[in-house]
């Protein structure tokens, strides 16, 4: 059975594109164990959502898996005011297409965070340190978290960004 930090490992991948990798480069990346990383990457084998083979994510899966799935596997929990990291509408790349209204930002709870919004519980806890070593990691779990807690007009924008990415 998935666990959410096999979702992080797998949009780090996606993230590295074809790069090299090893279990102990995307844990230290990652702020997990080599064993947190090779136990998670057998976890998505099982699912299908790796191909062992070639060391690659099955984009197809992963994307029909993220889309369909993932609001009901790991749905967020939200809590009172905090310091973090923006995500969901807030996060790059939606914030530069959604128009923001004026209610608090989610953001991932993080005392280095430069935003205060509401809690919105990132799908492994060491998300906030991965996606602040990573862009291109960041922009991905951000979509996964507006596929996982939007509204149907945010979340299609979302559905759009992840299909052109996982490209």
């Amino acid at each position: 059975m998935l666990k959410p930090q096999d979702i992080l490992i797998l949009m780090k991948l996606v993230a590295l594109g074809g790069a090299e990798w090893s279990y102990s480069s995307l844990g230290l990346e990652l702020s997990m164990s080599p064993s947190e990383v090779h136990s998670g990457i057998k976890r998505a084998v099982a699912a299908r959502l790796f191909d062992e083979h070639r060391r690659r994510p099955v984009k197809k899966a992963l994307e029909e898996f993220l889309i369909h799935g993932i609001k009901y596997a790991f749905p967020p929990s939200r809590g009172g005011l905090t310091r973090g990291m923006p995500t969901s509408f807030s996060g790059p790349p939606l914030r530069d297409l959604i128009v923001s209204s004026d209610q608090l930002p989610p953001v991932w709870p993080d005392p280095e965070g430069e935003e205060q919004g509401y809690e919105f519980s990132p799908l492994y806890k060491s998300v906030p340190k991965a996606a602040a070593r990573d862009y291109k990691l960041y922009e991905l779990l951000v979509l996964v978290d507006a596929i996982r807690d939007s509204r149907s007009r945010e979340r299609e924008i979302a559905v759009n960004e992840i299909r052109a990415r996982l490209q």
